[in-house]
């Protein structure tokens, strides 16, 4: 099938990102300013739905769509099983990258970092702050692990549904929350013309103390620079 011929509109060259529109030159809050204009957007279904890329330690990727459950200074949060398949590969190789696209805006911002497993009681304070059948389907898969069918989830299910009808679901020790600690995040915002906006900040490695040619001082240690696209 040829799909040469798919293609969309983007925004005008009069509607481009340009530096002196960024809502802080402080990477964490002009993402604050995108994401909340995407969970306002009628036409954004999950404004919190990333895809998160990892890869095991040879270097071979994987990715997957996950929920971003929280976010600050100290970096992007969210919540899986540590048995799952990016839960090993997060163990062997704690380095990876999400991407949010928000389609009906025509942006996107990818983040790159290293993660970390949240402290315990983080996560068991949030494990418990879900519905409890989202709690119940949690200790039901052993997510990535390989199952008869779908009437063992169902039964497996109901039957923990029995069991803790009157009492709390305890969190399992295989699930929690990591927490991706940014080195990179770019912003980037389509344009019809396919010059589209990249703006990119960065965390200098340790001893860099001198700006690069075209990057220009951002705010909390970060710089920031254009991509051509």
């Amino acid at each position: 099938m040829d799909l040469s011929n798919m293609r969309k509109s983007y925004k005008s060259d009069q509607e481009c990102f340009e530096e002196d529109q960024l809502a802080s030159l402080d990477p964490i809050k002009q993402f604050g300013s995108w994401f909340d204009r995407a969970t306002k957007c009628p036409e954004v279904g999950e404004a919190n739905a990333m895809c998160l890329a990892t890869a095991t330690k040879d270097g071979r990727p994987s990715a997957r769509m996950v929920l971003l459950k929280g976010y600050s200074e100290e970096g992007f949060r969210f919540f899986t099983n540590y048995e799952s398949r990016k839960g090993t590969e997060l163990d062997s190789n704690p380095e990876a990258c999400l991407v949010f696209y928000w389609e009906p805006l025509n942006r996107q911002i990818r983040i790159e970092g290293t993660l970390e497993r949240i402290p315990y009681e983080i996560s068991r304070d949030y494990f418990h702050s879900r519905p409890k059948g989202s709690q119940i389907g949690a200790v039901v898969s052993r997510q990535s692990t390989v199952i008869p069918s779908r009437q063992y989830l169902r039964d497996k299910n109901a039957e923990l549904e029995e069991k803790y009808k009157n009492t709390n679901v305890p969190m399992p020790d295989y699930w929690g929350g990591y927490i991706v600690k940014p080195h990179l995040i770019e912003f980037w915002q389509g344009q019809t013309n396919r010059l589209h906006d990249r703006i990119v900040f960065l965390r200098p490695k340790e001893g860099e103390t001198e700006l690069g040619d075209m990057q220009y001082q951002a705010e909390g240690g970060w710089i920031y620079q254009r991509l051509s696209p």
